[in-house]
Order: C-alpha cells, then sequence, then structure tokens
C-alpha cells in the first residue's frame, strides 16, 4: 500500500510536465512575444541519484550520448536555461556544473536560503520566495474552527520541512492553465512515454490513436477531470505555477536580449539568431513581468511576495470519486480579522461529524477565567483557574487576566469590570448615625454638667480644686466631642485640614487642663502645712500657666505639620470591592505620630502627678478621679495605635471617631460625674457645715 501510495504520488508530479507545456504552448502562440522565434524544449526525468543526475546534466550539456565534456554534437540550436530543482539538492547538485558554462538555472522547488547565496550559486534564480503569510492564513483558519489540538501532515522532503517551520508556500490560479489539463492526453502528445503511463494506470485504458491493442479505448470524455481523488491533476500546485512562471521568465529574457540587438543592428542571421546562455544573466536578474493571473514576477531580493491562497475541501462523490472544492481564500494584504473568508454552508464534514468538529486538547476556559499550562504537556493543554483578585479576562482561553483600573471592580463572574461607587463615612448610614447621635449626645451632656457647674458655682465642690479649670475643662470636652463630628460626612479640604488639627490642640487643651488641677490639688495640700512657703504659687495661679505653654507647644508642631505635608483629600479604592472611599490622607505620617506622641506625653505625666496625689488627706480631693479618668484616656489611645493600622476605609474613620468619644467620655465620667451626683443627689454634703465638720474630723485623725 505505501509503494502504491508513493507511486501514484510520484505520477502527481506529472503536472509539471502539463504546467511546462502550457506555457510553452502560449508563448509561441503569442505575436507580441518572441513574434520571430519559437520557443523548444527537450524534458529529463529526475530520480534521487547523484550519479544519475550528474550524467543526465552532462547528456543535455553534450547532446545525444556522448558525456565529453566542452564536446557537443547538437545540429539544432543549443538550448540557454534550465528549469528544474523539485528539490534545492537537485538544483545543488547541477548547479556547480552548470556555473562552468554560466547556464542560467531557474528552479520551481521551495524556497531554499542556501540557494539564495550569490557568492555560491551565481547562475541560480529561485521562482519561489521566503513567505510567512501562509501561517497567518492557516492561523485564521484554526482560530475560526477554534482548532488548537491538530496534526498537519507535511511532505518528507525540504518543501515540507519549510512548511514546518514557517507553514508558507504559494499558490494559486493560472488562467487556461486548468482547461489544458482538462482537454490534453497523449494523443495529442504520442511521443511522451510518461503522459500514456499516467493515463493507463489511472483510467485503464488509452485515446483512439493511441496504436496500443492490448489495453482498451477510453471514452471521447476521457480527460484528467475524472481521474481519482488521490492523483488530483487539477488543483493547481505552488511548483507547476513556479514552472509556468519560470518558463515566462526565460521568454521574456530572450524577447528583451533579441529586441536590443535587433535596436542595435547586430550582424547574424535574423532567422536563426546567435544567443549564448550567459548572456541571460543580466537579463533575468532584471526581469519583472506581469503573468497571466496578474502577478509579479522577478527575481530582485525586493519582489513581492505572494499572499492570496485558496482554501480547497474534499468533496466526496459515489463510487469513492473525490473532488476538491475551493470552498474559501485567504489574502495576506487584509486585516488580520478581514483576511479570511470561509462559505461554511459549502464545507462536506466526514459522516462521523454531525456539525463542525471540536479539536481540543482542553476545554476553553471561558470568560473570568485563564490558561495554566500543565507541565510536561503540550502547550495547548492546559486548566482553567479563576482570575484572582481585581482581575478579570472578557473573552474565552485568555493567556492572562487583566486587572480593572482603579475606579472599578470586577463582577461576580470577573469578565466585566463595573464603575465603582464613591462612598465616605457618612451621616445618612447606620454607622455615621450612631457616632453622629453618640457625639451629640455626650455634647448635651456635658453642657448640662457646665450648667450644673455655673448654678452652683458657690459651693464648696465646686470651687475646690480652681472652678475655673472645671469650666475651661469642660467647654474643651464639649468641643472634642463636636470635633468628632468633622470625621463624619463628605471629607473636602478644609475638613481634612480641621480634623486632625483641632483634634491636636483640642485635646491638648483637655489633657494640659487635668495636668493643672492635678498640680493645683497638690499645690493646695502643700499650703495647709506648717512652716510651708508655697502659698504664693497657689496664689498667684502658677498652674493656670501649664494650659498656654502646652497649647504654644502644640500648636507649634501643628504648624509644622500644616507648613511641610499637611492632610489632604484622598482615595481609598481598595479596602471595599465596588467602592471608592473618600478619606482624609494625614500627608506627614511623622508629624501625626509627633502630635499624637506629644499629647500622650501630657497624658503620661498627669497620670503620674494624680496617681501620687490620690491619697491627699484633703477635703474634695479629686486627684483619685483624675487618676482613673486619665488611666481611662491612656488605654483608649494605646488600644487605639494597632487597631487604628488594621483597619481601612471607613472602619478606620470610625475608630478614630470611637476613641475621641471614648476618651472624652472617660473624662468627662470619672471627673465630673462624682461631683454633678454631690451636688444633685447629696446636697447635705455640699455645704459649709459639712466641710467644716469634715475639716475637724480630718484634724482628729492626724492628731491621733
Amino acid at each position: 500500500m505505501d509503494l502504491l501510495k508513493i507511486d501514484w504520488q510520484l505520477w502527481k508530479n506529472y503536472q509539471y510536465v502539463l504546467a511546462f507545456r502550457f506555457a510553452i504552448q502560449e508563448i509561441n502562440k503569442d505575436p507580441q512575444l518572441l513574434p520571430n522565434l519559437t520557443l523548444g524544449f527537450q524534458l529529463y526525468n529526475s530520480v534521487t541519484s547523484g550519479h544519475f543526475t550528474l550524467r543526465s546534466t552532462l547528456h543535455w550539456l553534450t547532446g545525444k550520448h556522448h558525456l565529453i565534456p566542452n564536446y557537443t554534437c547538437q545540429t539544432q540550436g543549443k538550448a540557454v536555461a534550465i528549469i528544474a530543482g523539485t528539490t534545492s539538492a537537485f538544483s545543488a547538485e547541477i548547479g556547480t556544473m552548470l556555473e562552468l558554462y554560466k547556464t542560467p538555472q531557474i528552479t520551481y522547488g521551495p524556497f531554499d536560503p542556501m540557494l539564495s547565496e550569490r557568492a555560491k550559486f551565481p547562475s541560480l534564480y529561485q521562482m519561489a520566495t521566503s513567505d510567512s503569510s501562509l501561517a497567518c492564513g492557516m492561523l485564521s483558519l484554526l482560530l475560526h474552527f477554534g482548532w488548537i489540538w491538530v496534526a498537519i501532515f507535511v511532505s518528507n522532503d525540504l518543501k515540507g520541512e519549510q512548511f514546518l517551520q514557517d507553514i508558507s508556500a504559494e499558490m494559486g490560479e493560472i488562467p487556461g492553465l486548468k482547461h489544458f489539463v482538462k482537454t490534453v492526453d497523449p494523443s495529442h502528445y504520442p511521443e511522451d512515454f510518461f503522459l500514456s503511463q499516467l493515463w493507463l494506470h489511472a483510467l485503464h485504458c488509452l485515446p483512439p490513436g493511441s496504436h496500443c491493442g492490448t489495453v482498451g479505448v477510453c471514452p471521447p470524455n476521457a480527460s484528467f477531470e475524472f481521474f481519482p481523488g488521490h492523483i488530483d491533476m487539477l488543483t493547481i500546485s505552488d511548483s507547476s505555477y513556479f514552472i509556468y512562471n519560470a518558463v515566462y521568465a526565460v521568454a521574456h529574457a530572450l524577447h528583451k536580449m533579441l529586441s536590443e540587438q535587433i535596436e542595435k543592428g547586430s550582424p547574424g542571421d535574423a532567422a536563426q539568431p546567435r544567443i549564448l546562455p550567459w548572456q541571460l544573466h543580466p537579463l533575468l536578474r532584471n526581469i519583472q513581468f506581469t503573468n497571466s493571473a496578474g502577478e509579479d514576477v522577478s527575481f530582485h531580493e525586493t519582489r513581492h511576495r505572494m499572499k492570496h491562497y485558496d482554501i480547497h475541501n474534499i468533496v466526496n462523490f459515489p463510487a469513492g470519486f473525490r473532488m476538491l472544492i475551493k470552498i474559501g481564500e485567504f489574502s495576506s494584504e487584509n486585516a488580520h480579522d478581514q483576511g479570511l473568508i470561509l462559505n461554511e454552508e459549502m464545507i462536506e464534514w466526514p459522516v462521523a461529524f454531525k456539525e463542525t468538529p471540536q479539536s481540543l486538547c482542553s476545554q476553553r476556559c471561558g470568560p473570568g477565567f485563564r490558561k495554566m499550562p500543565q507541565e510536561g504537556r503540550p502547550v495547548c493543554c492546559y486548566t482553567c483557574v479563576v482570575c484572582p483578585g481585581r482581575d478579570i479576562s472578557n473573552h474565552s482561553d485568555a493567556e492572562q487576566c487583566i486587572p480593572c483600573a482603579d475606579h472599578e471592580y470586577p463582577n461576580l463572574e470577573r469578565n466585566h469590570c463595573l464603575p465603582k461607587l464613591v462612598t465616605f463615612l457618612g451621616f445618612e448610614e447606620s454607622l455615621g448615625i450612631a457616632l453622629a447621635c453618640m457625639a451629640l449626645c455626650f455634647s448635651v451632656l456635658t453642657a448640662a454638667v457646665l450648667w450644673v457647674f455655673v448654678r452652683h458655682r458657690d459651693t464648696p465642690i465646686v470651687k475646690a480644686n480652681n472652678r475655673t479649670l472645671s469650666y475651661i475643662l469642660l467647654i474643651t470636652l464639649l468641643l472634642c466631642f463636636l470635633c468628632s463630628l468633622l470625621f463624619i460626612g463628605r471629607p473636602n479640604t478644609a475638613t481634612c485640614l480641621l480634623q486632625q488639627i483641632a483634634f491636636g490642640l483640642v485635646f491638648t487643651v483637655a489633657v494640659s487642663t487635668v495636668l493643672a488641677k492635678t498640680i493645683t490639688v497638690i499645690l493646695a495640700f502643700k499650703v495647709t502645712k506648717p512652716g510651708k512657703k508655697m502659698r504664693q504659687f497657689l496664689v498667684s495661679g502658677a498652674s493656670k500657666f501649664i494650659i498656654p505653654i502646652c497649647f504654644l507647644i502644640q500648636l507649634a508642631l501643628c504648624s509644622i505639620w500644616l507648613g511641610t505635608s499637611p492632610p489632604f483629600l484622598d482615595i481609598d479604592v481598595h479596602s471595599e470591592p465596588g467602592h471608592i472611599i473618600l478619606v482624609c490622607n494625614k500627608g506627614s505620617v511623622t508629624a501625626f505620630y509627633c502630635v499624637l506622641g506629644y499629647l500622650g506625653s501630657l497624658a503620661l505625666a498627669s497620670f503620674t502627678v494624680a496617681f501620687l496625689a490620690r491619697n491627699l488627706p484633703d477635703t474634695f480631693n479629686e486627684a483619685k478621679f483624675l487618676t482613673f479618668s486619665m488611666l481611662v484616656f491612656c488605654s483608649v489611645w494605646v488600644t487605639f495605635l494597632p487597631v487604628y493600622h488594621s483597619t481601612k476605609g471607613k472602619v478606620m474613620v470610625a475608630v478614630e471617631i470611637f476613641s475621641i468619644l471614648a476618651s472624652s467620655a472617660g473624662l468627662l465620667g470619672c471627673i465630673f460625674v462624682p461631683k454633678c451626683y454631690v451636688i444633685l443627689i447629696k446636697p447635705d454634703k455640699n455645704s459649709v457645715k459639712a466641710l467644716k465638720n469634715q475639716r475637724s474630723s480630718n484634724t482628729h485623725i492626724s492628731s491621733i
């Protein structure tokens, strides 16, 4: 079976002879091309044998059977060029000998870069060109049907190797050649032994007049058109096309040379002009013409490459007859997505397929997934993995997922990017409402405590520990509660600047006031002891200078912050999927922690002083309350730092608001709630008589 296939393949090469005959016949009938000259030819068979190849070449050069170099016994005109080259090896073998005589060799085989080396083969011309546009056509066809797991069969020769490298070969349609092939038969060329053999092998008959009585006579309509499908002679191959162009190239070169001789008035027999093979070289190198198919033909290195290919489908007919039918075409001159034209209704798939066959090593990866290669398997075998994070894929078989823009987020299917909604911690959402209500409630409570202290300003418990400092602290706490509202609502440049600056300055006043009240308690105790000279410090109100000094230091830090890298409006696109969160960027992180650190150092100092003065035996001593208040304050802000850094977006803002409210409420509750309890619930303890009784009791205890 294999030998039979090889035999039929060799017989199919006879199409090259038909194309050669057709070109010679067409040129000789052309009154414009070589009008006074008739082209002749000699056909030689080539086999894969170096010895036979050289023998045939010497036979062609010398004529007859005298294989003597530099000697010829030909009586007719000598051939001026050779058209050969089913393989590049054949052309290379005879090229060395032909170069001795400067005989042009025009090859019609596949393009071989080795044969294009002018230094090695100066007399050789290749009709084929190096072209990779067919690869685009093949790729377009595979993509059209979605085939990624395919097998490509090529011939076991240089042409097949070249096709595997870049899947390139030129094809195309010679007007009149198909009609010529349909009508030719052995009776037209009785001297052609191979044509008769081909006819006999294919149809098992010979045309009338073949003078062979051992076989039957073919019907009148017998032609190559009815040959078996496995030896299709009507589909013109690229080599046949190149042979056709090669013959025309020689004819045009001869025509130009004869025209130049006539113009110059060269002597010699006009009917039999003397033409030497080496004279064709300058003409062949510069030859350029348009063949009957409308294609430009030349041997220039910058010549245009063929960019048009036909797509054929094998159609089965009854009785085993098959035919190639054109179903589409590909042109590389068009855009990549417009180069393929295919009529799928004309395609005949094998009987086993009810629809367009699938050729996949792995199932397609739909949108939202990407291909991940499988180790040790071909590149067309892969697994599908979902696009991670903020990435999407909006088409099938995506190699890589693409990230959504910062203002977009992927949908649940991860095949489309959706615009993000702009959001912030607003008054209309539940978290914002809750925090705002807490801030307002504490503000009202602080205002109520202030009203109570003002109304009972002359009572001993209000006068104790400097009521002016109590008023300052209550007003400051009221501002602390209200400043938390700056963190709620749509942020802008102004609110971003006020948030951190107001927080830092107001809390500095509050903590420094607590420090001043603690120092006042200590000074008051020192004054009551005999022999102490501390009364001038208490009378002069030295503790009141603590507040402006601490405030000015914090004001300087805030000024440096605003002057170097102030807070600004920013967006957070990563914390919440589907949302762009408007936030206030703190600008200089170093400045922010300097402000917070200074506030913490004041709180720590206040806690230390209050802790040392907690057990002083004085009436209405609030050192214990101050100690607890600063303990709560420090605990809140120590807890704030890790929680603040572990959150993002609106939650981070909410954590800062809650810390402000909690620390302020701690100061309000620990310092002023016990005093309000005495003022409102136990007024009997808030009198001069109760104060005298308490002092005498303290004196009695001291004497004991």
